[in-house]
């Protein structure tokens, strides 16, 4: 079976503290527990995540939806997004399968990476790496004013913005990423074609705004 690789790419520095971070945790649970009831994405998509502050780490690797469990994450340090968008490309090159003549490899991974500052690294290195990899959609998403949309511009045409970083809203930013994983999963499934651009995806709710 050709596996959907999904990467969430969570910023935990320390401005999430509190609520955001919170909002978070419970996010992915939502994520997974809707995505469990979709027979075409509990079929075909695998999650990981990773997270990042003062260091890049991938906190769970590629896992498949009946087998996935968060782990605890706390929020801390700076914002590490070169180290992050380094990682993303290291794990895709070591998890994601590729075609061979013989078999068929993993469809192209989808990314949704959410940040709520401005990077405190090197971060156009991590850039460079990401791009070289043949992913699917990239999603960037800043979540309230402190994030800068023109680096997150740079790493992919598709970002969008979160008026502020509560619970509700960031609920909300959560379950759209289900949603277009749904839609990428039953696309490969029905068209054996990956979802090209935005507009293939649901539209997001009133409170993810796309920065155009």
């Amino acid at each position: 079976m050709r596996r959907l690789p999904v990467y969430l790419v969570l910023d935990t520095s320390g401005s999430m503290s509190g609520e955001p971070i919170e909002a978070v945790k419970n996010g992915v649970q939502v994520l997974v527990s809707t995505l469990r009831q979709d027979p075409y994405a509990l079929e075909t998509a695998c999650i990981s995540v990773i997270t990042f502050n003062s260091t890049a780490q991938q906190l769970i690797p590629l896992t498949d939806l009946s087998s996935f469990q968060m782990r605890e994450i706390s929020a801390s340090g700076g914002t590490s997004l070169g180290a992050a968008l380094e990682l993303t490309a290291q794990c895709i090159d070591r998890e994601v399968l590729k075609s061979t003549p013989e078999v068929k490899g993993d469809w192209k991974a989808l990314v949704f990476i959410m940040t709520d500052g401005i990077p405190t690294d090197q971060w156009q290195s991590g850039l460079a790496a990401f791009k070289q990899r043949k992913t699917g959609i990239t999603v960037a998403c800043a979540a309230g004013n402190g994030a800068d949309t023109s680096v997150l511009k740079q790493i992919t045409d598709v970002v969008v913005t979160l008026d502020t970083a509560d619970s509700a809203t960031i609920k909300a930013f959560f379950k759209w990423v289900s949603a277009s994983i749904s839609t990428g999963s039953q696309k490969v499934e029905n068209t054996h074609k990956e979802v090209a651009g935005l507009n293939e995806l649901p539209p997001p709710p009133p409170e993810v705004n796309i920065v155009v």
